[in-house]
């Protein structure tokens, strides 16, 4: 074997970088997930329909808990997106069945997103010009648009079987290389999101008013534009995930955004966002979604008990928020294990 040296050496990883790969914490708690949903119900887990049900039924989750990233990244909150579902939802509906015209459920998407980044402008003004605590306004305004939704439907659902086979059902909820349209729109998202929090000055903007609003203004950052548009680009998501709700079901109902709060919470939050704003993770907040989405079917197929549920989802939150701070901040470990066992 020859003893000379190579021109080029082969590059080493660097073990400090492998570790700051954006989100690793939650792909590893997702991957094991599935590891052992696979072993103990490999039946199920080793077939495509149950994935292919994850792919429908996840996206509109995970559109909202990206654009709740943005928010939470710039140390605000929004619990106003169930309301925004319900408008948006019965916007497009409305739309779609008053007109009958092909073209009208067209017009029903656009007036969804719309009436979605309308609630989000409301938001941004209350919270940016007044002055109110984003958690505060955004609980008030979810109660009345909630209300609005129902009153403007009389409380009743609505069928929109006519838009079975249309270009607007394929396109939103049809199938693609035998995967579901609405992953390639959730993906689509996560990139344009990923995009804006990374790479434009807006997403800058976002972290440098999340890690303190004072020095954000002090070095001449517009706060109260920025998070204007913020809450408007949170709307318009809603609105958009709304849509996509409504198309797979072929149905509005005014309830239909309820119980969706929590699960896009814990995705963002699990996936390593920090609560006090000025730190995101869009590949976290993507892997916190699926988790979430698939882990009540995966713990019933595995043939746990149902009420055993709550427990497990809890116990992987915490697992999953330790194994960020693991791994993001050692030193914080390291004073836990000195605490626990130095004697006094």
């Amino acid at each position: 074997m020859s003893d000379t040296p190579l021109k080029h050496p082969i590059p080493t990883l660097n073990p400090r970088a492998a570790i700051k790969l954006e989100g690793l914490p939650i792909i590893i708690v997702f991957f094991v997930l599935i590891g052992l949903f696979i072993f103990f119900a490999p039946t199920v887990f080793l077939h495509w329909p149950i994935y292919n049900s994850f792919l429908v039924t996840i996206p509109p989750m995970m559109i909202l808990s990206l654009g709740l990233t943005l928010v939470i990244a710039a140390g605000e909150i929004d619990l106003s997106f169930p309301a925004v579902i319900a408008l948006s939802g019965f916007l497009f509906a409305h739309v779609t069945r008053t007109y009958g015209a092909p073209w009208s459920a067209w017009i029903g998407l656009l007036a969804a997103i719309a009436g979605g980044a309308l609630i989000g402008v409301v938001n941004g003004l209350l919270v940016a010009v007044i002055g109110i605590p984003s958690i505060i306004i955004t609980i008030g305004t979810s109660f009345f648009w909630s209300g609005i939704a129902t009153v403007l439907s009389g409380g009743m659902s609505y069928t929109l079987q006519r838009l079975t086979g249309s270009a607007i059902n394929g396109i939103f909820s049809g199938t693609l290389f035998g995967i579901p349209t609405e992953a390639f729109w959730a993906l689509g998202v996560a990139v344009a999101v990923w995009f804006i929090l990374n790479r434009h000055r807006f997403g800058e903007h976002l972290l440098f008013i999340g890690d303190s609003r004072e020095v954000a203004r002090v070095v001449g950052i517009n706060t109260v534009r920025e998070r204007i548009k913020l809450f408007t680009l949170m709307g318009a998501l809603g609105g958009f995930a709304s849509v996509l709700l409504t198309l797979e079901n072929l149905s509005y109902f005014p309830t239909q955004g309820q119980g969706i709060l929590l699960s896009a919470l814990a995705a963002v939050f699990i996936g390593g966002t920090s609560v006090f704003g000025g730190t995101a993770t869009v590949i976290g907040s993507v892997f916190g979604a699926l988790i979430i989405g698939m882990l009540d079917a995966g713990i019933v197929a595995t043939g746990v008990a149902g009420f055993w549920v709550e427990v497990i989802v809890g116990l992987v939150f915490v697992g999953a928020v330790v194994l960020h701070i693991g791994i993001d901040d050692p030193a914080r470990i390291r004073q836990l294990q000195r605490r626990l066992f130095t004697k006094p």
